[in-house]
């Protein structure tokens, strides 16, 4: 391929993002007196708010900012290789909590379950992976849709390795939860794509990764399990970001930039929302990503989610908001916990 070519298509996708991501003009400069009188009454009024509430506040943002990371993703995943993409998105997040990483290094290190950390590794690769691609080459609510799926998995993957009790209400979920995914997969049509099984093994990987941190939470701390991840993710990745590296043009470095702390970001918000409010109410509003990836989906791409998909996506939300429900009933915390969530996002 020529180096002119290359030149071309660059400045086309520069001009392209940001002409999407330029700032409307202000009309007018706000005095630093009024900004500061601004964000005092907003946190006053935030802080007037019910915990549920602020959980909720928080979660909300939380939901739109993964939203906007999987635009983030899609844009970068025009150009550059899904491996390069999550290589530097792991260097971003390990210098974001390399303080907490060194601060207890090497103990931190340290652990009994050391086959269980490199299994849950390897899922949260290929979580990351599989997840990735199929947000690059799906639309943005199809991808977002099933990969609400994991609570399915994660309820299975429950019963199997944390002997859970559930009860045919829940499996009852479960099958209908799938069927959702079907009517969105549509099998045997012009619709179907890899790249929607890839979306549903991406889910599954996600959530077997919840329950064994669930197991591994028993002797080993967060940071231990963050710091494992951090590192060997970033290693495994490393081979083959190299060998497909394309190196990025100015815009594509801060596109990057904003996805790796724009991750950060979201996953502290939803440790935050969860710390606020009571995980069975706040647990459906991540539903609300659904929401925010239609509507990015359509400012960006101009493209709309079909009436299957509405409908698939649909029972699966229902279905999943029916399982929190249960677990809340039965004091369970396993898919409306946000303990395993940062790991996979």
């Amino acid at each position: 391929m020529d180096h002119a070519g290359k030149a071309a298509r660059s400045a086309v996708f520069d001009h392209k993002v940001k002409s999407t991501l330029q700032p409307a003009p202000h009309s007018g400069i706000v005095p630093a007196k009024a900004r500061y009188v601004s964000i005092q009454s907003t946190r006053s009024s935030f802080n007037a708010l019910s915990g549920n509430m602020k959980g909720s506040v928080i979660l909300l943002m939380s939901a739109g900012l993964f939203a906007l990371v999987a635009l983030l993703v899609k844009l970068l995943g025009q150009h550059l290789h899904v491996t390069q993409i999550l290589f530097i998105r792991q260097i971003i997040m390990t210098v974001i909590v390399a303080p907490s990483i060194l601060q207890g290094f090497p103990g931190v290190m340290r652990t009994g379950q050391a086959h269980l950390q490199i299994v849950r590794i390897a899922l949260a690769l290929g979580a990351m992976l599989m997840g990735f691609t199929a947000v690059i080459h799906m639309p943005l609510a199809d991808a977002t849709a099933l990969g609400f799926a994991k609570s399915f998995f994660v309820t299975i993957f429950a019963v199997w390795i944390l002997h859970e009790a559930v009860g045919p209400r829940r499996w009852a979920a479960v099958a209908l939860g799938f069927a959702g995914v079907i009517i969105m997969l549509r099998p045997g049509t012009e619709s179907f794509s890899v790249y929607g099984l890839m979306a549903v093994a991406s889910a599954a990987c996600a959530g077997l990764v919840m329950v064994l941190i669930r197991l591994m939470a028993r002797q080993d701390s967060a940071t231990t399990i963050l710091s494992w991840q951090a590192i060997g993710v970033g290693i495994a990745v490393t081979v083959p970001a190299i060998y497909f590296w394309r190196w990025p043009t100015g815009t594509e470095w801060l596109l990057l930039a904003a996805m790796g702390i724009v991750s950060f970001v979201g996953q502290m918000t939803n440790i935050y929302a969860f710390k606020w409010g009571e995980a069975s109410i706040l647990a459906s509003l991540d539903y609300m990503r659904l929401i925010y990836a239609t509507i990015l989906g359509y400012l960006v791409y101009e493209t709309l989610p079909s009436t299957a998909t509405w409908i698939g996506a649909s029972v699966i939300v229902a279905a999943s908001v029916y399982s929190i429900w249960r677990e809340a009933k039965k004091n369970q915390q396993l898919t409306r916990s946000p303990g395993g969530r940062g790991f996979t996002n």
